[in-house]
């Protein structure tokens, strides 16, 4: 039989519940501004009944007040999460493509590609076709052709200038996700200690539910929390959990306690992956093993792709090919490794962007530093073998000896070489490599024209060149395409006697056979072909039996393929356009200083009147069959890639629109689980504070039966 004060208690238990009650209720009021803050409640039960022996078997024994929790719904909190990637990454290229689309607009007032352009092939052509033999619209056609340059050279700049915003943003997001790792960690260690009891951390549970609100739109996140069991025992609940955080498609962050730390690492200028990339761009790795992290993950989401995309996409033209020798430089001594193309971004060396001061080329997945390359195409059975040949380097801390050894690089043979990445995305260095495609293909084009006429009766000279990186010179590129095999004897006796070797002397062959080959590979690559090749093979067996060279069909066969060294220990001069680059992009500074040197006719014996070379110039713009870039004609360069711009920056400001919205729906949802209504709470304090008053009018009714009892 349950005590006469067994109502007193049942009083009491529930003066506690609406206590509780009342004070939650306050802190969810206290709390209704507070960012990530969810909504508390006091969670009750009936307490355990009392068996009295009696007819109506058992008595109840009041509540029991168990826990004080959050309401939150943990799928919301996963769906937020998982689009909030989206909602990061293309945020950031819906800014960056704007500014890119603003460095190639033109609106008339600022003098944009269009304008320029117009101004050299019809405003200043068409004047100077009126008066071919006057030095001042020469010297005016001259000025245009600087305009277009300087147009290239600043939209260059803007997007280096780009380049390094993003690499710099990119690592303040790296420092962004250190921080938020290690506070992570440092709250994983709190809550357990607090919920080993049972006790519910709440608000250290709403801290990192909004940390990870804030990772998700930096990286993808993953979420997985498992409870820690009690290795003797594993039936008994210790309390604590393992929150493990992983990001990038898998990469663990925090692990418990403990997290991975990031940290940035600035590429040398010997390690660029693209020709146009500025130095210092940044790989980011594990602060603890120094391993790379893959910032290239197809699984990566976040502000950190949306970032590497911009800055190192490539539009998934990054260099890949097949190993399919190795041998030793005769004259470095360095190992050497040759890789078979076909893409027509690598065949093409007008539309090459690979790195020429060095930088890291992947054999099977071996990381090996090359200090230069060598672009070769030879013929086989009528049809092109396009290779290229990087010079590895004998560095002992970037290769080690080990590594050079022939009897492990043979093992790589037929295995996949890769340098950098195939991103597909149109960022700063697919840009870069548009402009430069452009520059060399019209250059050539430009100049082939000039150097095939005459300005009176002086050979016409190339307009367009490219400046030396290190040198305050200019590159000339030759042009011996059309040249015959006796204009080509009578350009290397030019040669012979420049240097003084004399070719009747029989101890002079080896000099004169470097001579030979080193007129032959003057030679200005443009779109190789089965007829170019076969022309050095002419000509090579004519200097073989002028000079008595002594070289057997082989010998001339493979001296005649076309072999081009590009890097940084190779000599200046090269006759490539792959060395133009809108950053080096320049007028002849002998047309610059004479003008009259200016090609205006195609045969030096026509009057000076005679304009017939500007009619090819004028072709050149607008004829398809003269020049091709993208299917269009060179005027329609602007076209081509405000359409890329534009379809990239209109994609990003539809998808973040739309992810924003997705976002915003998931958030609403969130809040109306997890949120605090006010009018909810007003409503919750008069219902707690009616229970609070009847428990306590309960035990004031108690307290004077109570009296009656025990007093009288």
């Amino acid at each position: 039989m349950p005590s006469q004060f067994f109502g007193l208690n049942i009083a009491y238990t529930g003066l506690l519940a609406s206590n509780a009650a009342l004070n939650t209720t306050s802190n969810n009021i206290a709390n209704v501004q507070t960012e990530g803050f969810s909504r508390q409640q006091v969670t009750t039960q009936a307490a355990n009944a009392l068996r009295v022996f009696q007819t109506y078997g058992c008595a109840g024994a009041g509540v029991e007040t168990l826990a004080i929790e959050r309401v939150r719904n943990e799928f919301y909190d996963f769906r937020y999460w998982n689009n909030n990637d989206k909602v990061g990454e293309y945020s950031q290229k819906q800014y960056y493509m704007q500014q890119i689309e603003s460095y190639f607009h033109d609106d008339g007032e600022n003098a944009g590609f269009k304008t320029v352009f117009d101004q050299l092939m019809i405003t200043g052509l068409q004047e100077l076709m009126k008066n071919p033999n006057n030095n001042s619209f020469k010297e005016q056609f001259v000025g245009y052709a600087e305009a277009l340059t300087e147009y290239f050279n600043n939209v260059s700049g803007n997007l280096e200038k780009l380049q390094k915003d993003v690499n710099e943003e990119i690592k303040v997001k790296v420092d962004e996700i250190n921080t938020i790792a290690n506070e992570i960690a440092s709250l994983n260690k709190q809550i357990n200690t607090i919920e080993y009891k049972g006790v519910h951390a709440n608000e250290l549970r709403d801290r990192r539910t909004l940390l990870l609100d804030q990772l998700s739109e930096i990286v993808d996140v993953e979420v997985k929390q498992t409870k820690i069991s009690d290795t003797n025992n594993p039936n008994r609940e210790t309390g604590g959990t393992r929150f493990i955080v992983k990001i990038a498609g898998g990469q663990v962050l925090v692990d418990g306690y403990e997290y991975n730390g990031l940290e940035c690492v600035s590429r040398s200028s010997d390690q660029k992956v693209n020709q146009t990339d500025v130095d210092g761009l940044y790989d980011v790795k594990w602060s603890k093993t120094g391993a790379y992290f893959s910032l290239h993950s197809a699984a990566m989401g976040g502000a950190l792709k949306g970032l590497v995309d911009l800055r190192d996409g490539n539009n998934g033209e990054g260099f890949t090919g097949l190993i399919k020798d190795f041998g030793t430089d005769p004259d470095t001594n360095k190992q050497t490794v040759t890789v078979q193309v076909d893409k027509h971004y690598l065949t093409d060396l007008n539309k090459c962007n690979l790195s020429d001061s060095g930088g890291v080329v992947s054999l099977g997945n071996k990381n090996y530093y090359y200090d230069s390359w060598t672009y070769s195409v030879s013929y086989e059975n009528g049809e092109p073998v396009y290779s290229y040949t990087f010079e590895l380097s004998d560095d002992p801390e970037l290769n080690t000896p080990e590594d050079l050894d022939p009897g492990i690089l043979g093992t790589r043979t037929g295995l996949k070489a890769t340098v950098g990445d195939s991103i597909s995305y149109q960022g700063v260095p697919y840009y870069m490599a548009q402009m430069n495609e452009w520059m060399r293909t019209f250059s050539q084009k430009f100049n082939d024209i000039l150097t095939g006429g005459f300005a009176g009766d002086q050979k016409g000279i190339a307009l367009f060149t490219a400046n030396m990186t290190m040198d305050n010179k200019q590159y000339y590129f030759n042009n011996y395409s059309d040249e015959t095999s006796d204009e080509y004897l009578k350009r290397v006796d030019e040669m012979l006697a420049a240097q003084n070797i004399d070719a009747t002397d029989a101890a002079n062959q080896d000099k004169v056979k470097e001579v030979c080959l080193a007129a032959l590979s003057d030679y200005r690559y443009d779109m190789e072909s089965l007829d170019a090749y076969n022309k050095r093979v002419a000509k090579l067996e004519a200097a073989n039996t002028k000079y008595n060279l002594g070289m057997d069909a082989n010998a001339i066969n493979e001296a005649a393929q076309l072999t081009i060294k590009v890097g940084k220990t190779a000599e200046t001069g090269q006759e490539s356009y792959y060395l133009m680059t809108a950053k080096r992009f320049d007028v002849s500074q002998t047309l610059v200083n004479d003008p009259s040197r200016l090609a205006t006719k195609k045969k030096e014996g026509d009057g000076a009147d005679q304009n017939d070379l500007l009619e090819d110039l004028k072709d050149l713009a607008t004829n398809k069959g003269v020049m091709s870039f993208r299917g269009s004609s060179a005027s329609e360069f602007l076209q081509c890639i405000l359409a890329d711009v534009a379809l990239n920056t209109s994609r990003a400001e539809t998808f973040y629109s739309s992810y924003a919205d997705i976002s915003y729906n998931i958030e609403t949802q969130r809040i109306s689980i997890s949120g605090v209504d006010e009018d909810e709470e007003a409503v919750n304090l008069v219902k707690y504070q009616n229970g609070y008053n009847l428990a306590s009018k309960m035990i004031q009714t108690l307290t004077e039966i109570y009296d009656r009892l025990i007093l009288q």
